[in-house]
């Protein structure tokens, strides 16, 4: 094999099979082609995060038409590693008597996540397909409130009692491999009432020898956890403390389970994704969405846009004699307005990170407004300058240049207090600031920029 290929060979290893246009298009056409043979050909020899991704690359319509042919040969961990949205396309098209059965071979955490997703009509079926085990933890964790540690919470953890030594719990786990969880980081020391009172880590464990008491080895517990808790306090849990897994407790502290550090990478990325989909004005979105549902979750914020803009379209009318005079006003006060808005997001999309995680509170709020404040000033004359100097050499005219640079200055000044204190008054009204803070900071920022620049010229040059 020479160079070329060897080269050629590397990349085609480090290519995930969502990323193979060539191997996408099998699949579609396979589908289109209700070929179940091929299908299986395709799609057997993937590890289920790859058959996954497969899944979420491909048009709605060939998977949907892949769970309908082959969907029950599937691996049951695939429908875990889905996303939210197209796991629910798929499942009403599987066999509830498959979807039972796979809810049985994932963690207690992965089936309620799965479970979450079913439609209640289905729902019924599927419980009633699986085994009792799973259906008990199953409609435990469906108990509890969405995004809440409850449903992130895995059932299967290893516990031992306070007066235990190394081999013991060695010996346990070997007798009862099947019942252990597919991943555990620590082993919980519980008291007599099954309390938890601290934790020892498995590489602790294989490190010290059979007659070590794990007293000696013992850590105390971080970060307790209840099963109510949001899902972004317990993603905190983990980062303040840096922790692998977190043991969960009920009202009596007793130990119930324990949410572990994949549960939390996911949860982390799914909130900044929320985060940064509100601050744009959208709700939840794929790449696989279907026009209407593009438009659905995109339009009302549109419209709310529309009815807060016709307000700054307001202060262009009531100056209108004063454009009809200079018509270098109209062409200099959309880049006033354009740049206040830029400021304003800048500041918003360090406001809203601040206050989501929790850098940002009322004991340092004024500190961080006063901050934003002063950016603003700074970043408004050094703009202003440069903005001041264009206008007045681009239309002969200093004066138009002078009121230019002190719209922009009066404008940033107003981006920076708009974006640290919209999110923050948004939030004392208990409104996540997320959702309404970049349609508010746009309203003012362009009203404030056309009003000075507008009303600062027709003072300066036209009376």
């Amino acid at each position: 094999m020479n160079i070329e290929q060897d080269a050629a060979a590397a990349e085609t290893v480090r290519r995930a099979p969502s990323e193979d246009a060539h191997f996408i298009a099998s699949v579609v056409g396979a589908a289109g082609d209700h070929d179940a043979l091929l299908l299986r050909r395709l799609l057997a020899p993937l590890d289920t995060p790859d058959l996954a991704d497969v899944i979420e690359h491909v048009p709605l319509e060939t998977a949907l038409t892949i769970a309908r042919m082959i969907g029950k040969d599937l691996p049951a961990e695939f429908l875990a590693d889905l996303s939210t949205e197209r796991r629910e396309d798929i499942l009403p098209e599987l066999p509830a008597a498959y979807v039972g059965r796979a809810l049985g071979e994932l963690d207690t955490d992965d089936a309620a996540a799965v479970a979450g997703d079913i439609d209640e009509k289905q729902l019924g079926a599927v419980l009633a397909a699986a085994d009792e085990d799973t259906r008990l933890a199953v409609e435990e964790a469906l108990s509890f409130e969405e995004e809440t540690a409850g449903r992130l919470m895995q059932r299967e953890y290893v516990a031992a009692p306070e007066g235990g030594k190394v081999g013991d719990v060695i010996d346990r786990m070997r007798a009862d491999s099947a019942e252990l969880p597919d991943e555990f980081f620590e082993v919980y020391i519980v008291d007599a009432a099954m309390r938890p009172t601290g934790a020892v880590r498995v590489s602790q464990l294989l490190r010290s020898k059979r007659d070590t008491p794990l007293s000696d080895l013992m850590q105390p517990l971080k970060g307790l956890v209840r099963p109510e808790m949001d899902q972004e306090e317990v993603a905190r849990t983990f980062q303040k403390y840096h922790l692998a897994s977190a043991p969960v407790v009920d009202d009596a502290g007793r130990l119930t389970g324990m949410v572990t550090v994949d549960d939390i990478v996911d949860v982390i990325q799914e909130e900044s994704e929320e985060d940064l989909l509100k601050l744009s004005g959208v709700s939840e979105a794929s790449q696989s969405d279907t026009v209407y549902r593009s438009v659905r979750a995109r339009v009302p914020w549109l419209i709310v846009n529309l009815g807060t803009e016709l307000t700054a379209s307001g202060v262009i009318l009531f100056f209108q004699d004063s454009i009809n005079r200079m018509v270098a006003l109209a062409v200099l006060m959309p880049i006033v307005s354009s740049l206040g808005g830029n400021a304003g997001t800048q500041s918003l999309a360090v406001a809203v990170r601040a206050l989501a995680s929790r850098e940002l509170n009322a004991a340092n709020a004024i500190r961080f407004i006063g901050r934003e404040f002063m950016t603003g000033v700074f970043n408004g004359i050094v703009v202003a300058l440069v903005m001041g100097v264009i206008a007045a050499v681009w239309f002969q005219n200093p004066g138009l240049g002078l009121a230019c640079g002190f719209a922009v200055i009066a404008n940033l000044v107003c981006a920076g207090l708009a974006g640290s204190l919209i999110p923050l008054a948004l939030q004392r009204l208990r409104l996540d600031p997320a959702v309404a803070s970049s349609v508010l900071v746009t309203w003012l920022t362009d009203t404030v920029g056309f009003l000075a620049f507008l009303g600062i010229a027709t003072l300066m040059l036209l009376h």
